[in-house]
């Protein structure tokens, strides 16, 4: 039986943009499905006692951009680590990921769309104009996604998502969960490589 990664996500997330493409890799070599789980940020962070970036210690707010360009030169990836919009509030694109989700649809493309208009292009990805052109660019119907994502149906599905990632323990984003173990950030997806390569037992506690 195919195992599955479950991903919860945030757009608005550099460090999700900067893992995006790797995790999609290591599922594709291992025949692994995913399953795309965009959450409500602030929910985790309020469980796991973080903080937004503008209210942490300026050490840390410098070491996280060092960061975020070292990654991104790892990874092979363009990133603006100031860009023009940000913080941005990104719901509207997961909600739009959870719609195309719900309609049996793959939200890998639309979802690297918007990581590159957010942390590449300079791109407002709160714009429902500029979703709506990257829904179209990837060949979804904008109009029924956003229709969607604008319900309470997809509201509570962002919200079950965020509940299930709390449930594992996820103490911000990216965060992966391979048979109920939790992998929490981007660089953890070697980790995650090796957990099926190797066919080693879930560490879970």
């Amino acid at each position: 039986m195919s195992k599955t990664i479950d991903y919860y996500v945030y757009s608005g997330s550099p460090f999700s943009y900067l893992g995006h493409q790797a995790i999609i890799d290591v599922a594709q070599k291992h025949g692994t499905e995913v399953n795309y789980k965009p959450v409500f940020l602030p929910g985790l962070w309020k469980n796991s006692g973080a903080v937004i970036p503008a209210e942490r210690p300026l050490v840390r707010q410098h070491y996280r951009l060092i960061e975020l360009q070292r990654i991104a030169h790892f990874r092979g990836l363009l990133i603006n680590i100031k860009p023009k919009y940000w913080p941005v509030d990104a719901s509207l694109a997961d909600l739009c990921a959870i719609a195309i989700v719900a309609t049996g649809q793959d939200p890998a493309e639309f979802m690297s769309r918007i990581f590159k208009g957010m942390w590449v292009d300079e791109a407002d990805m709160s714009s429902a104009e500029e979703i709506s052109a990257r829904l179209a660019d990837c060949g979804h119907n904008a109009e029924d996604i956003l229709a969607f994502a604008n319900s309470e149906k997809a509201e509570s599905i962002r919200q079950t998502n965020t509940n299930e990632a709390i449930a594992f323990n996820a103490v911000g984003v990216p965060a992966y969960v391979l048979d109920g173990e939790v992998f929490w950030g981007q660089d953890r997806i070697e980790y995650i490589d090796h957990a099926l390569s190797s066919g080693r037992s879930a560490i879970t506690g």
